[in-house]
């Protein structure tokens, strides 16, 4: 091993390189973390805006040669790997901090839990047994604790949960649980049923596939006017499926709709399922980060009577992935995930104290994912991500308000949380307008202006609508205005073509 303070051998030298832990470990990195950040601001300056000029064909041309199998595998190692490579990550990355990279739920991290990020991937520890992380075997359950009281479960020492890779683990280990408490008869003969707004995530549907629950395991329920799950259709569904001989597992809310940020009427949703006897999960994998701000948290008001709960802390939370967390309203909800292995964790140790977290997760190597979250509660606190969330919505307003004054410009809803859904309206081709609208979408990827969302509301001609996601708070209302111009622009451009080319050929 290198010692403390000396040089390490540089990359492709022929030695064996050194490592990142350990005493030495912050002496070793300290040099490639210069030589990381050089590159990051050279790649960006190389990208000069949201995303990479030319579209996919310019960006594989751009990694070719770097990524040829002789190259990247070398017989001799290179030692301007990580200048070259991270350089061109950071000249063909989408950069969701620049505030026209506006399409997915997709945030720009806070630099202090990418610190925080950066002490975990040094040190490395692995959550599958307490002897390879026993300060984080600790700490999950204490930033898990924190969350449930965040959510209002009622007693949240009491409470159960893991951190996992996103909303889509959550959403299926909260479906897992809710299988395995059915009776076994039931799962076996295909009677198994999960309802959910017919806008949930389509993670629910994958999930219930997945644990082979049947393919019309999931029953839609339709929403109301305003997009939320209408609770009255809920429960004569549930009512319906029961009479049909079939028997409901779990009743899924969503809070806070990847399109509308629509929250369902969760109180109203909690009283149905418990009426019924069937578990409620909350996905609240976007909406959960509301519970910051003061203003906001009201729109998440009965959370607290869900049995499970899913929250990304990598989308309103800013977090670098994954940050994902589910939430037990007991710690025996996690039972059917209990695992003994000999080599993690033998009863006899666990007896003793050193308490496993394997029976948790349906990983078994699992990072501490959780360290980056307690730094940034800890570092920020509430009424620091309040602002952000806050300001965030505010911005989703302001753009709406432009889009609503902008005659080219179709606003399709008020926005609920961050995301603006709307669409360019064609003078010209006003037949096609999802076409239009589709290809200024991809005019702006490819000159690398914009990053600009696009959906479906409904299945008829006109119904692609464009999504603003707006997660940056650096972003200011100038830079709204810019992005907007550069939508009309491109959707001018578009609506235009066809008019161009028949002059061309007239």
């Amino acid at each position: 091993m290198t010692a403390a303070g000396s040089t390490p051998p540089p990359p492709g030298s022929g030695a064996i390189p050194p490592l990142a832990g350990g005493l030495a470990g912050p002496t070793a990195i300290e040099p490639l973390l210069g030589t990381v950040l050089a590159a990051l601001r050279a790649g960006a300056a190389r990208r000069d805006g949201p995303l990479p000029r030319g579209g996919p064909e310019q960006v594989a041309a751009e990694l070719a040669g770097l990524l040829d199998p002789g190259r990247l595998l070398p017989d001799r190692g290179d030692p301007d790997a990580l200048r070259l490579l991270t350089e061109a990550l950071a000249a063909t990355a989408a950069d969701p901090a620049d505030p026209a990279c506006a399409a997915h739920l997709h945030v720009p991290p806070l630099a202090v839990a990418a610190a925080a990020d950066l002490a975990v991937s040094m040190l490395n520890p692995s959550l599958d047994s307490w002897d390879q992380a026993p300060g984080g075997s600790a700490l999950e359950p204490a930033v898990l604790r924190t969350l449930a009281e965040l959510v209002g479960l009622p007693e949240p020492g009491s409470t159960g949960g893991v951190f996992t890779t996103g909303g889509t683990e959550s959403n299926l280990m909260a479906l897992l649980l809710a299988r395995d408490a059915a009776p076994p008869e039931e799962f076996a003969a295909g009677r198994l049923t999960v309802h959910c707004s017919s806008a949930a995530h389509f993670s629910v549907a994958r999930a219930a596939a997945i644990l082979g629950l049947g393919p019309d395991a999931v029953v839609p329920v339709d929403t109301l006017p305003d997009g939320r799950l209408d609770p009255r259709l809920l429960d004569w569904g549930l009512a319906d499926t029961r009479g049909a001989g079939r028997t409901p597992v779990c009743v899924v809310a969503t809070a806070g709709t990847t399109d509308l940020g629509v929250i369902d009427p969760l109180p109203a949703m909690a009283i149905v399922a418990h009426r019924h006897g069937v578990r409620l999960h909350v996905d609240a994998a976007y909406g959960g980060g509301a519970l910051f701000s003061r203003r906001l948290a009201p729109l998440l008001d009965g959370i607290g009577k869900a049995d499970t709960v899913s929250l990304d802390l990598h989308k309103l939370g800013w977090q670098p992935v994954a940050a994902g967390v589910l939430l037990t309203r007991t710690a025996a909800l996690l039972d059917p995930l209990e695992q003994r292995v000999a080599y993690l964790n033998p009863q006899d140790d666990e007896d003793a104290g050193y308490t496993s977290l394997l029976g948790r997760s349906l990983r078994t190597t699992r990072r501490t994912d959780a360290f980056k979250v307690a730094v940034t509660l800890r570092a920020v606190g509430r009424d620091g991500l309040g602002a952000m969330v806050d300001r965030c919505h505010r911005l989703a307003r302001y753009a709406a308000a432009r889009i609503a004054a902008e005659p080219r410009l179709e606003l399709t809803a008020a926005p609920v949380l961050t995301t603006v859904l709307f669409r360019y309206l064609p003078t010209l081709r006003t037949d096609a307008p999802d076409q239009v609208n589709a290809a200024l979408r991809r005019r702006l990827l490819a000159a690398g202006d914009a990053v600009v969302g696009r959906t479906t509301v409904g299945d008829r001609t006109g119904s692609l609508r464009l999504k603003l996601t707006l997660l940056n708070p650096h972003t200011t209302e100038a830079d709204l205005d810019r992005l907007l111009g550069l939508v009309l622009a491109a959707g001018a451009a578009e609506d235009a073509a066809p008019a161009r080319d028949q002059e061309n050929h007239s």
